[in-house]
């Protein structure tokens, strides 16, 4: 039977994993206290780095549905819980890792799919979700100015033909 101090980690654990949008799985052999303490700074306030025993979070990735990790349980392991962008979590394990080489990022799952480091490392180049927003609501609003201007220029020809129109009927009309 399971110690219950065990079960209550694995259900903390558990509970982190389904609230969570992403999980990178990290080795943080030979990394200063002071160093860790600076990655969970560089991680945001969206994301939680926890240092675990890889039995107890294997028990809790399988209870909450995510089967594609045992893999990754090997060494001493920590685990970056994202609750909010991903994009700004990878690009702060990223940007740590790039000055200590000691930190390797093992592979992880995004909204339920598995992720290798090389796809982590790629979603660290993506510009940020608020970025990607702003640059769709630009070209938007670029082609519906497009269409406005479309739009108002067929009725301002006609107006512009029909006076023609009736200047030159006027001067024909005047010379005979």
């Amino acid at each position: 039977m399971a110690r219950p101090d065990k079960a209550a980690a694995v259900a903390e654990l558990t509970d982190k994993f389904r609230s969570s949008n992403a999980a990178v799985l990290t080795e943080y052999r030979g990394l200063t206290v002071a160093q860790l303490k600076e990655l969970r700074r560089s991680l945001g306030a969206n994301a939680q780095y926890s240092v675990v025993k890889n039995t107890l979070t294997k028990i809790a990735a399988n209870e909450a549905g995510i089967n594609t990790l045992d893999d990754l349980f090997a060494g001493p392991t920590a685990v970056a819980f994202v609750t909010g962008d991903p994009v700004e979590s990878a690009k702060g394990l990223r940007d740590f890792a790039k000055d200590n080489p000691n930190l390797i990022i093992k592979g992880g799952v995004l909204d339920g799919k598995a992720l290798s480091a090389d796809e982590f490392k790629k979603l660290a180049d993506l510009e940020s979700r608020e970025v990607l927003l702003s640059k769709l609501a630009g070209a938007m609003k670029g082609k519906q100015s497009q269409a406005a201007s479309l739009f108002q220029a067929l009725p301002s020809k006609f107006v512009r033909t029909a006076e023609a129109l009736r200047v030159k009927k006027e001067e024909r009309d005047a010379a005979a």
